[in-house]
C-alpha cells in the first residue's frame, strides 16, 4: 500500500483557505489538483502550486492519479459532489454540514459503503485540541462519570459579509446549520455521540438577514447526560469576554471589534457586500492564507461537568477543577484543528486508524441541526433516530467501552 495520498480540492473559498496550510504541511499528502467555478481562483491556485485546475468537479474527479478529494463547495451541492467523487473511486473529505436534508445524507452514507471508500466530514471544532483532550479526560474516568456540558458562543457571524446561500436556511445558511454543526459535534464528541432528543428555540431577529441568527438548544443523551448549545451571532456581546479575550482561531479579540461588522454593513449595499465577501473568501495567493493564533482556539466557551470535577479551556490548554484543586494542562501550540482533520483523513485512507467523523457521524450531526429547527417550529421536544457512537469506543450493543488509557500524555507530548 502506498503511503502518500494525492489530494484534489473542489472549492477554493473560505474553508479551503483555512484548511490549506494543514494539507501542505502533512508529509503523507500531496496536493495534486484544484477546481473552482471562479477563474481568478483557478488562476491563482495554479500559479502558486503548479497543479492542474478545473472549473468542474467531474473533470477533477476523473483524474486517475487522485486518491481523495476535499469538497469545500456550498452545502446544497455536497450530495451531488460527494456522489461524483465516489463514482470515480475517490475517498472524500467534505465540509460540514454534510447536507441540508436527511435523505441526501443517507444517500452519501450508502454510497460510501457501496464504494468501499472513506467519507469524512470536517472541519468542525470537535477537532480543536482542547476539545479532544477534554474527551480524553472524560474517557479516562479520573473525574468520574460525565454529567453535564455547555457550549455557548456569541459573536458577529450574521454580519460578516455573506453570499445569498449563507443567508438562506434552505441552502444550509444561518447559524444553526453553519455554526450549530460545530457545537453539536463538540457535544456529541465529548458525550460519546448518542443523543436521545432535542428541545430548542431559534432567533430570526433582523428582517434584513432572513435566517437564523441565534439558537438555544437543550440536548439529552441516551445515558441521561444533559447539554446546552447557545449561539448568538448578532454582534453585540461576544463570548471572547469570557474566554480571556481570545477568539475562534486563537487570536486576541479587541473589544473595539464588537459591533464593527454591523456598522460596516450600514455603509454598503448588497452588491458591495457580495463583492467584499468574494474578495475576502476566495483563494488569492499562498501569502494570504490565515495564520494560526498564538493561543488555543476558543469557539466560544465550553464547560464540562463530571462527578468529581469540571473542565474548561485556558489560553494555552485546559483548566481542570478537581477535588484536590485546579490543574492546568498545557497543549502544544504547533498543532491546529485543521492538522487534526488532515491527520484523521490520512489515517482513514491508509487504514492506520478508525475515523470518528465519518459520513454516518455527519448524518447524526445534521439530524441534530434539523431537529433544532423542527423543535423551534413545533415548540416541542424532537426525538432523534440516526445517532451513532464514536467508532472503536463501543461494544456490539452500542454501549460505551471507553477504557483507562494515557490519553492526555499522548495528546500533550
Amino acid at each position: 500500500m502506498k503511503n502518500v495520498i494525492r489530494l484534489g480540492i473542489a472549492g477554493l473559498g473560505t474553508a479551503t483557505r483555512q484548511m490549506l496550510s494543514a494539507i501542505l504541511r502533512h508529509p503523507a499528502v500531496e496536493l495534486a489538483a484544484g477546481a473552482s467555478v471562479r477563474e481568478e481562483e483557478r488562476t491563482a491556485f495554479q500559479r502558486d502550486f503548479q497543479v492542474p485546475v478545473y472549473n468542474d468537479i467531474s473533470e477533477l474527479c476523473a483524474r486517475s492519479d487522485l486518491d481523495a478529494v476535499y469538497i469545500s463547495t456550498p452545502t446544497h451541492l455536497h450530495k451531488d459532489h460527494v456522489l461524483i467523487a465516489l463514482e470515480h473511486g475517490k475517498h472524500v473529505l467534505v465540509e460540514k454540514p454534510l447536507a441540508t436534508h436527511l435523505d441526501d445524507a443517507r444517500a452519501m452514507v450508502s454510497a460510501a459503503a457501496a464504494a468501499n471508500r472513506q467519507v469524512l466530514v470536517g472541519h468542525s471544532h470537535s477537532y480543536d485540541p482542547p476539545v479532544q483532550v477534554m474527551r480524553d479526560i472524560i474517557a479516562s474516568g479520573r473525574l468520574g462519570a460525565l454529567r453535564m456540558m455547555h457550549t455557548w458562543c456569541y459573536n458577529d457571524w450574521l454580519y460578516r459579509p455573506r453570499l445569498d446561500e449563507e443567508l438562506d436556511t434552505a441552502h444550509g445558511g444561518g447559524v444553526t446549520f453553519r455554526q450549530g454543526a460545530h457545537q453539536f459535534d463538540i457535544l456529541r464528541y465529548l458525550g460519546g455521540g448518542r443523543l436521545r432528543s432535542v428541545r430548542a428555540q431559534v432567533g430570526r431577529w433582523d428582517p434584513s438577514r432572513p435566517t437564523e441568527g441565534a439558537h438555544v438548544a437543550f440536548l439529552e443523551f441516551e445515558d441521561g447526560v444533559a447539554a446546552t448549545a447557545i449561539y448568538n451571532g448578532y454582534d453585540h456581546f461576544h463570548t471572547s469576554e469570557l474566554t480571556f479575550g481570545i477568539g475562534e482561531w486563537g487570536h486576541r479579540v479587541s473589544a473595539e471589534a464588537f459591533g464593527a461588522r454591523r456598522r460596516q454593513l450600514r455603509d454598503i449595499d448588497r452588491t458591495d457586500e457580495i463583492n467584499l465577501k468574494r474578495s475576502q473568501a476566495g483563494y488569492r495567493s499562498r501569502d494570504t492564507l490565515p495564520k494560526p493564533g498564538a493561543h488555543q482556539p476558543f469557539f466560544g466557551i465550553t464547560l464540562v461537568s463530571c462527578e468529581h470535577g469540571d473542565i474548561r479551556q485556558s489560553p494555552d490548554g485546559l483548566l481542570v477543577y478537581g477535588e484536590n484543586g485546579i490543574e492546568e494542562i498545557a497543549l502544544p501550540k504547533d498543532v491546529t484543528p485543521h492538522d487534526r482533520v488532515v491527520e484523521e483523513l490520512v489515517g482513514a485512507v491508509l487504514a492506520t486508524q478508525t475515523p470518528v467523523h465519518t459520513a454516518a457521524w455527519g448524518l447524526a450531526t445534521l439530524e441534530v441541526c434539523l431537529a433544532v429547527l423542527e423543535s423551534a417550529k413545533r415548540r416541542e421536544e424532537v426525538a432523534l433516530h440516526h445517532q451513532v457512537g464514536i467508532a472503536g469506543c463501543e461494544d456490539a450493543s452500542g454501549n460505551s467501552r471507553w477504557e483507562e488509557r494515557k490519553y492526555v500524555e499522548q495528546r500533550t507530548q
